[in-house]
């Protein structure tokens, strides 16, 4: 079974795509896989392989091992582009986000004040007032809308709840209207005796509406970058994302990052 990637609370820092040079901050177990989410793409694995023993680290903690990191990459004189809350599940779901996302936001500030602070969210908690909030200071607050059609979230995303569905998603997401930016993972493959496209003109019609509500800063488009838990998943090649992207852009006036 594929499982957790990310074993420490601070990670890397690694070089993001879409990024660039970029420190982790895991607010999920080491050792397991906490998230609101199942995605049949995830490269933590699925929710299956357990909570893990280590738990959910304090807000202590995060705050003492990466001000620690911080400390030790500004005296070797390393570069940082960004601070990234992501990791091995759904960080707004930590009990203490909204407080971490302060501290982390104040370390940058002492140590590596030209760098960014993003989140990488699958949006389900983005209707929590203090998540939201919190999110809203963040530089880059990325949140993941897949599909806007029911039936391709759920078996795609594969929500722990059954109250997720895509409109409940955008009207959350339209409160921070010029702020967000939403990232969707575009692909086709079979799972579970299911075929899954969003890559269809009815799905891509369909997310256009959505972009058009939600009105974000940005759109990122992406495709399979590394192992899935799912096996017969496809990547979309760069032309036909590139084009998917275009005709996005053209319908909605957003920007559209292809990766």
């Amino acid at each position: 079974m594929q499982t957790v990637l990310f074993h420490n609370t601070i990670f890397g820092p690694i070089h993001s795509r879409r990024l660039g040079i970029s420190l982790g901050v895991n607010l999920m177990p080491n050792d397991g896989k906490v998230c609101s989410f199942d995605c049949l793409y995830c490269e933590a694995g699925f929710n299956a392989q357990g909570h893990g023993k280590d738990g959910i680290p304090s807000r202590e903690s995060v705050k003492r091992q990466l001000k620690k990191k911080l400390e030790t990459m500004k005296a070797a004189g390393d570069g940082l582009d960004v601070i990234t809350f992501s990791g091995n599940g759904e960080p707004t779901l930590h009990p203490h986000f909204a407080e971490v996302v302060h501290d982390v936001i104040m370390l940058r500030d002492r140590y590596y004040p030209e760098a960014k602070v993003s989140v990488l969210s699958n949006s389900t908690m983005a209707g929590k007032k203090s998540v939201a909030d919190a999110l809203k200071l963040v530089d880059n607050n990325i949140l993941k809308l897949d599909s806007a059609i029911a039936t391709t979230l759920t078996a795609l995303n594969r929500p722990t709840s059954p109250n997720v569905i895509p409109q409940g998603i955008i009207a959350d997401l339209k409160q921070f209207t010029g702020q967000c930016i939403v990232q969707t993972m575009m692909l086709r493959g079979d799972y579970d005796g299911h075929h899954i496209d969003n890559t269809t003109d009815a799905e891509v019609e369909a997310l256009i509406q959505a972009y058009r509500e939600i009105a974000p800063r940005e759109v990122m488009l992406y495709s399979i970058d590394r192992k899935t838990p799912a096996e017969n998943l496809v990547k979309i090649e760069h032309d036909e994302l590139q084009a998917i992207g275009d005709r996005i852009a053209k319908a909605t006036g957003i920007p559209i990052q292809v990766n």
